[in-house]
């Protein structure tokens, strides 16, 4: 422990957002940097606590106290050396995850966490431009095949690994980029994607394949992959939005939230959209349905395509501000969060569940909400009453954002003859196995919709299951 009392003499700094006015007008990312100084000044702040509570949050079990005294000191190679060896992606995660480990790091008490998500960031990029990130490819192979249907974090995470130990990885993506919802899904302004283009070099340059374009079950038969591969791991995510089937369902200008963010990015990366398929919400009145980061995803989009207005409404009731005694420390904390998203023109509004889209001339024109309120019942569970409130938000374009169900069963996973849960997602009737032999699972198809953190880790699993199995066949 390098300064055992700067928690005391420094407070918590955050790099902060560009201002509104210059972000709103670009699709650049909006987070800032520090400079290196402050940021190994934020770095000592770390108290290496008896119990690490931060290292217990993280789901890839991150040693944060050891890399945050090295960022300290000033070893930014060991830095990265060690955040490496738990986090294949440190750069997606030191910008896109929620920071379970700031939560419930011991300095939250006082509402003054460390920085621990801007640190790894700033550890990663240090790494890219000092050249400490360099291809080391497996000095021999196998002979064992994977094939690894999917490209998300949960999919490169599990190829990563299984290439470090020498398999022969191929990575099947149905869409035209590698990435999956990190590539499609993430609006550039949180997540550039020459930073994931960046780790696809090294990627490549170790030997891993990619196929792009290639839907496993259609254009990749379940016969061929099977009889190709010693083990096939799926990680297609979960792929079955939640819709609203109420009155009004079929009108124009009513779409999933992932369809308006996937192609905003393809529009981003140099791809035309033809105009009868362009979704846009310029001069338009903007409701976004759900009230979670896709949403917020989708008003920072939605703004920085000149909507009228946007607004952003959620069926639960608003969350405490501050501290929420239901979610004490050092649990992930249910309370009202604010991104850069709605700082730059939204409206918020809570307990109002949507009745009926209404329209003219076959297009949207508005929603009824009714207002709900939240009751618990003898048991201690919540109930929804509607208080007979009703009214009417105009709306040109409507983005329902309401999560996941379950990954898409046609196609691979039927073919496959897979087992699925309660839920629809597929069953591990082992870690990370499916019930057909040598087909393994990794990430949102088995967990439903997670954390691009929680994908890694469970990509990472995948692979140690696969090793496993694969290394008994070698013996």
């Amino acid at each position: 422990m390098g300064n055992a009392k700067a928690f005391l003499t420094i407070n918590r700094k955050e790099a902060g957002y560009r201002p509104v006015v210059d972000r709103v007008a670009d699709f650049g990312e909006v987070e800032q940097t520090l400079n290196s100084e402050d940021r190994m000044l934020q770095a000592s702040r770390c108290m290496e606590c008896g119990v690490p509570f931060c290292h217990w949050a993280c789901p890839v079990g991150n040693v944060i106290p050891e890399w945050q005294d090295l960022l300290y000191k000033g070893k930014w190679q060991e830095a990265y050396g060690l955040l490496i060896s738990h986090n294949n992606f440190p750069e997606f995660t030191g910008r896109v995850c929620p920071a379970l480990c700031e939560k419930s790091c011991v300095l939250n008490l006082e509402n003054q966490p460390l920085t621990i998500r801007e640190n790894e960031a700033a550890i990663t990029e240090h790494a890219f431009s000092e050249g400490y990130v360099k291809a080391n490819p497996p000095q021999t192979r196998t002979g064992k095949k994977v094939a690894v249907i999917g490209s998300g974090p949960a999919g490169l995470a599990a190829a990563d690994q299984l290439n470090k130990a020498g398999h022969t990885v191929t990575v099947y993506e149905k869409d035209e980029t590698i990435g999956g919802l990190l590539r499609l899904g993430i609006p550039d302004f949180k997540l550039n994607k020459n930073i994931i283009e960046r780790r696809l070099n090294i990627l490549k340059e170790e030997g891993i394949h990619f196929e792009t374009g290639v839907e496993a079950g259609k254009d990749l038969t379940v016969d061929k992959l099977l009889s190709k591969f010693d083990a096939i791991c799926l990680a297609i995510g979960a792929g079955v939005p939640r819709d609203l089937p109420i009155e009004g369902r079929d009108l124009e200008g009513i779409y999933f939230a992932l369809d308006f963010l996937k192609q905003q990015n393809r529009v981003i990366s140099g791809q035309t959209i033809a105009p009868n398929q362009v979704i846009s919400a310029k001069n338009k009145n903007v409701l976004v349905i759900g009230g979670g980061d896709t949403g917020s995803d989708c008003v920072g989009t939605s703004v920085r395509q000149k909507a009228k207005k946007v607004t952003q409404i959620e069926i639960l009731p608003v969350p405490p501000e501050g501290n929420n005694p239901d979610t004490p420390w050092p649990s992930y904390p249910n309370i009202l969060k604010t991104s850069s998203s709605h700082k730059e023109g939204c409206e918020r509004r809570w307990s109002l569940a949507s009745k009926r889209f209404m329209g003219e001339n076959g297009k949207v024109t508005g929603v009824e909400v009714a207002e709900v309120e939240w009751l618990k019942d003898e048991n201690g569970r919540f109930t929804m009453k509607e208080t007979g409130k009703t009214e009417i938000i105009p709306a040109d374009l409507v983005l329902l954002s309401m999560g996941f169900t379950q990954p898409v069963h046609t196609g691979l996973l039927d073919n496959l003859g897979v087992k699925y849960d309660a839920r629809g997602n597929v069953e591990a009737v082992k870690p990370n196995e499916s019930s057909i032999e040598k087909v393994f699972v990794a990430g949102d198809v088995t967990s439903g919709a997670s954390l691009v953190v929680r994908a890694i880790v469970s990509g990472r699993q995948a692979a140690r299951a696969i090793e496993k199995v694969l290394n008994l066949k070698l013996k």
